[in-house]
C-alpha cells in the first residue's frame, strides 16, 4: 500500500495538463479538413489557463522572485484569476485580484472559493469595452506598488509561453500525421504563441491562426470595440503576440461563435464558452478551404459550466 501511495501524485498541482484531443463530427460539413479540439476543460479549474497560472508562479519561484509570505497580484476577467486563485492556494500565497462586473459571476465566484481577495471595477453596461483591461491593469499595478506584492502581470509575462507549449508538445505526441493549421482565439496571445514555437520546435510547418471577435477587430484592422467574448479581444494587440509566428489574423462574428457554443452541445456533446465557439467557427473555415486529408487543431478553451448565469444557455 505504502509504495502504491508513493506513486501518486503530490498535489493538485500534478493534474494540470496531458488532456485529451478529440475529433468533432456533426457540425462538420462535407469536404472538409479534420477538425481536433483539445479538451482543455479536463484541467483541475476546467480552462487551460491553469497551464500559464503554474508556469508564471513556478518560473518566479526559481528566480526567487516570489518567495513564501508574499502576495501575488493580478488584473484578470476570471479564468486566469479562477487558475492562480487555485495555484496559490495549493501554493499557500495570498492572491489579490482586480476584476470587473462585465465578466461572469461564476468566475468571480471561483476566485472567491478558492481564497481570493476581490476588487470589482465598473463597466459599461456590462460590456468588455477596450478602456476595461487598461483600467484593470493600472489598478493591479498599484496594489503591487503599495504591497511590495509580486504582480503576474499576465499580458507581459513571457513564463506563460512556457506553460501554453505544453499543449504544442502534447498534440505532437497524441498524432502522427501533419498538423496542418492551428487557430485559437487572442486575449494575452500566450496560448497561441506558445503552441506555434512548440510546433516549429518540433519540425511541425503549421499555418498558424489568431482570431479574435469581429466586434472588436484590432489584430485585423487596428479597430477596438465592445463584446461579450470572454478571455480574448483585449481592445490592444498584445504584447506576446509575435508576428514571427503566425501567419494570419481573422475577425469571427461572434453570433455565430454563440451558435457554435450552442451546437457543440447539443451535437457533439461538447459543453463550452463562446471563445471555443469562436475557435471551431475558425478551424471550420480554415479546414473548408484546405479541404478533406488535411488536419486542423483548436483549443476548447474551458467548460461551459462557467458560463451559465449568463445568456450563452439562457
Amino acid at each position: 500500500m505504502t509504495d502504491k501511495l508513493e506513486q501518486l501524485p503530490p498535489s493538485m498541482l500534478y493534474a494540470i495538463g496531458n488532456t485529451p484531443l478529440v475529433q468533432l463530427n456533426k457540425v462538420v460539413p462535407d469536404n472538409c479538413a479534420d477538425i481536433l479540439v483539445k479538451l482543455e476543460f479536463y484541467n483541475p479549474t476546467g480552462s487551460y489557463k491553469d497551464r500559464m497560472a503554474l508556469a508564471m508562479i513556478e518560473e518566479a519561484e526559481k528566480r526567487d522572485e516570489l518567495r513564501p509570505g508574499m502576495t501575488v497580484v493580478e488584473y484578470t476577467g476570471g479564468s486566469t484569476g479562477s487558475s492562480l486563485a487555485f495555484v496559490c492556494a495549493a501554493k499557500g500565497y495570498r492572491f489579490r485580484v482586480v476584476s470587473s462586473d462585465a465578466y461572469a459571476q461564476e468566475k468571480l465566484a471561483t476566485m472567491r472559493a478558492f481564497g481570493a481577495e476581490l476588487e470589482l471595477l465598473p463597466s459599461q453596461g456590462g460590456k468588455i469595452t477596450p478602456d476595461l483591461i487598461p483600467r484593470l491593469i493600472e489598478r493591479a499595478k498599484a496594489i503591487a506598488r503599495e504591497e511590495g506584492a509580486y504582480p503576474t502581470d499576465q499580458f507581459n509575462n513571457r513564463d506563460s509561453l512556457k506553460g501554453y507549449a505544453q499543449i504544442g508538445y502534447e498534440l505532437v505526441s497524441q498524432l502522427n500525421r501533419p498538423i496542418d493549421a492551428f487557430c485559437g482565439g487572442v486575449g494575452t496571445a500566450g496560448m497561441l504563441m506558445g503552441v506555434a514555437r512548440a510546433l516549429r520546435e518540433e519540425g511541425h510547418k503549421t499555418k498558424i491562426v489568431a482570431l479574435e471577435p469581429a466586434t472588436s477587430p484590432v489584430i485585423t484592422t487596428g479597430t477596438g470595440g465592445a463584446h461579450h467574448v470572454e478571455g480574448i479581444g483585449v481592445g490592444f494587440v498584445p504584447p506576446l503576440l509575435d508576428k514571427d509566428y503566425y501567419d494570419e489574423a481573422r475577425a469571427i462574428d461572434e453570433g455565430e461563435a454563440r451558435q457554435m457554443a450552442r451546437r457543440l452541445a447539443r451535437e457533439e456533446g461538447l459543453f463550452a464558452g463562446t471563445s471555443t465557439g469562436l475557435n471551431v467557427v475558425g478551424a471550420l473555415q480554415l479546414g473548408q478551404e484546405l479541404g478533406p486529408g488535411h488536419t486542423v487543431v483548436t483549443v476548447i478553451c474551458d467548460t461551459g459550466l462557467k458560463y451559465l448565469a449568463g445568456e450563452l444557455y439562457a
